[in-house]
């Protein structure tokens, strides 16, 4: 009777090994596979870069230099601490809102008055525990506006920046936020070229104010230009408030940012033009003037860095409020005319992926 139960159980042994080995023969080959597939996915990283105009970040202490006389405790506006604090914080909210588990590890801004309120929003709030670091020029903007860079060091190395000053030759007497321009190098292992930019505004009616972006927007050519006459394949981004649609003559014809691969200067990653939702509500009417655009080659997937997918507009309830004179929503802005409501920006902040090999 033992001996029986001896074969009987040497016999399932050896059809359990037979199971095993067959088993294994068949599901190896896919799980090599998967984990190739797992280790060119750890190698590869992704991150975020975003923009956002943050309507009139100011502190409320007074700047001589400049004419900020409005955003202050006795202006017209009634700026004080407790509201430039708020402000702060809803900044805060946003970008870390925009990244998800963690803020964008690029991020552009415009609209803001000086390094005070950037070190204010980087090393006074949460967002301190992610170490950021600034890069931010004073521009000659009267009202004392600049625009000004955040970035991941553990993302982004900078190795250079400038600010490009804008000179109007037919009116030197108007002055303009500089095009600030950041060098980076991405995980060590490619260069990205950054542009942030706030175009001149439409104050006194678009075409009054024309000439001016599209001056700004030759300047900026020239520079993209210069790049790629050194190379060819230059990682190039461009991002800001444009004060200009993508068929407006600056960044149609000028810059030559547009949808077509092969004859654009420029490929502009907003979607097209939407009337129910933009980055900013004029007239009961959405538009896009927040864009962000990039050098052919961000495209190609074959190359060490590439754009993962169609920037968007971040338009979360929260940053959103009734539009009772149009019908719809519209950004929940700061200031509606004269009227503080405490809210974010009158513009929706974008923001596209990136991938790296």
């Amino acid at each position: 009777m033992a001996k029986r139960i001896y074969k009987v159980n040497l016999f399932l042994n050896c059809r359990i090994k037979l199971k095993l080995l067959v088993f294994a023969i068949f599901i190896s080959p896919l799980y090599i596979v998967a984990q190739e597939h797992k280790a060119e996915d750890e190698k590869s990283k992704a991150f975020r870069l975003m923009f956002y105009n943050v309507e009139n970040y100011f502190d409320p202490f007074d700047d001589t230099l400049s004419n900020d006389n409005e955003f202050l405790p006795e202006g017209i506006r009634n700026w004080n601490y407790s509201r430039f604090l708020k402000k702060r914080n809803n900044i805060y909210k946003t970008i870390m809102a925009v990244g998800g588990w963690e803020p964008p590890a690029i991020i552009g801004l415009c609209e803001i008055e000086n390094r005070f309120v950037l070190n204010q929003l980087v090393y006074q709030t949460p967002f301190a525990k992610f170490d950021y670091r600034i890069i931010h020029e004073e521009s000659p903007d009267r009202r004392g506006i600049d625009v000004a860079l955040l970035f991941n060091p553990k993302t982004i190395q900078v190795i250079d920046h400038k600010a490009i000053s804008i000179d109007f030759p037919f009116a030197p007497e108007t002055k303009t936020r500089d095009i600030l321009y950041v060098k980076g190098l991405v995980y060590n292992k490619d260069t990205l070229h950054i542009f942030v930019n706030h175009w001149p505004s439409r104050y006194g009616g678009e075409l009054s104010s024309k000439a001016r972006r599209v001056f700004v927007a030759q300047q900026l050519a020239n520079h993209i230009d210069a790049l790629l006459e050194k190379n060819n394949e230059a990682a190039i981004v461009v991002m800001g408030d444009f004060n200009d649609y993508s068929y407006n003559q600056s960044i149609k014809e000028e810059l030559k940012a547009g949808k077509e691969l092969n004859s654009s200067r420029l490929l502009n990653l907003m979607p097209e033009k939407n009337y129910s939702m933009g980055t900013y509500k004029f007239d009961g009417e959405w538009g896009i003037l927040d864009q962000i655009m990039v050098s052919p080659v961000l495209l190609l997937r074959y190359k060490s860095i590439f754009v993962l997918k169609e920037a968007q507009i971040f338009d979360a309830d929260f940053l959103l409020q009734e539009d009772a004179k149009y019908l719809g929503d519209m950004p929940h802005r700061t200031f509606l005319g004269m009227k503080y409501i405490g809210g974010f920006s009158d513009h929706l902040p974008v923001f596209v992926d990136f991938r790296i090999k």
